[in-house]
């Protein structure tokens, strides 16, 4: 009995660890076209798209999260954040990956 009430209670403390070590992950980046993941872009680079007067650049075609802005479109990076740059399009503000140059946030 005494030897069950113990793994029993080991147990309950191994989950117990498990359970705030997962909440305390986050994913950075997936690629949103493949897993349709959620992104999560740090507040500090949002409120910076938000605070910058660009002028908004006319695109065809839908702004999504996942489309690649092609190379004519100038982006602008964000200081501080290496992974992450901003444009505006059709006078919608958005974070782009600066490798890729997939749309992985609309902030509005």
């Amino acid at each position: 009995m005494r030897k069950t009430l113990i793994l029993a209670g080991t147990a309950a403390l191994m989950t117990l660890t498990a359970s705030a070590n997962a909440q305390e992950t986050v994913i950075i980046r997936q690629d949103p076209v493949v897993t349709q993941s959620t992104v999560v872009v740090p507040a500090p680079v949002q409120t910076y798209v938000m605070q910058r007067e660009v002028r908004s650049v006319p695109y065809e075609g839908d702004v999504l999260i996942g489309r690649v802005i092609d190379d004519p479109v100038e982006l602008y990076p964000v200081d501080g954040y290496d992974n992450y740059s901003y444009t505006v399009v059709n006078e919608r503000r958005v974070i782009v990956d600066p490798q890729t140059r997939q749309i992985i946030q609309i902030v509005e």
